[in-house]
């Protein structure tokens, strides 16, 4: 769709993160279209290379992704707009458009999610952790043999999870943490 466009061309195509990473370095487009999901490097780290590189990176990510955590995540890392990948022709080309000439451009349902997730109180890395075993079906003693810490400690942090998370089970927070893009299944 974009290749028929007068005002706009493809420069490159990328399959991994890996592979995104290189060819921003190489041919420093004026906007890149970044997905999430990629093997080898998934669309944060590529984002957060790119950006720690070129600061000025223009970059709008199109995900199937669209929890409150990626779009928190996403903007954080220097995304100058984020959309998912069902978003009408029209708003990818006009997020298109505006994020080259310098704006950030966040989509009403968007916003509204970053509202929401900016209301929240974030994990600590140590109760992502916790939390990514819980994911795997885990115990508590076998998380806190994987992650050298007392039985007691991961009892406090899998409570902290809860708590933060707003449910009342172990299942709750697995269901709520890859609804919200705070973990994702591959």
């Amino acid at each position: 769709m974009l290749d028929r466009l007068e005002d706009m061309t493809v420069v490159g195509k990328a399959s991994t993160g890996q592979e995104a990473v290189a060819l921003y370095r190489q041919l420093r487009p004026d906007v890149t279209l970044l997905d999430l999901r990629m093997p080898q490097m998934d669309g944060f780290a590529a984002l957060s290379a790119i950006r720690q590189e070129f600061p000025n990176a223009r970059v709008i990510i199109l995900s199937t992704y669209g929890g409150d955590e990626d779009v928190y995540r996403g903007l954080r890392l220097g995304a100058k707009a984020y959309l998912l990948k069902d978003a009408p022709c029209e708003q990818l080309l006009e997020t298109i458009r505006a994020v080259a000439a310098g704006q950030t451009l966040i989509a009403t349902e968007m916003a509204a999610k970053l509202a929401e997730r900016m209301s929240r109180p974030e994990l600590t890395p140590r109760e992502l952790e916790v939390l990514e075993q819980i994911v795997e079906g885990k115990s508590n003693q076998e998380i806190a043999r994987t992650l050298s810490i007392a039985e007691s400690t991961v009892k406090a942090h899998v409570n902290s999870i809860l708590s933060k998370l707003s449910v009342g089970d172990r299942t709750q927070a697995v269901t709520t943490a890859i609804r919200r893009g705070i973990i994702h299944m591959e």
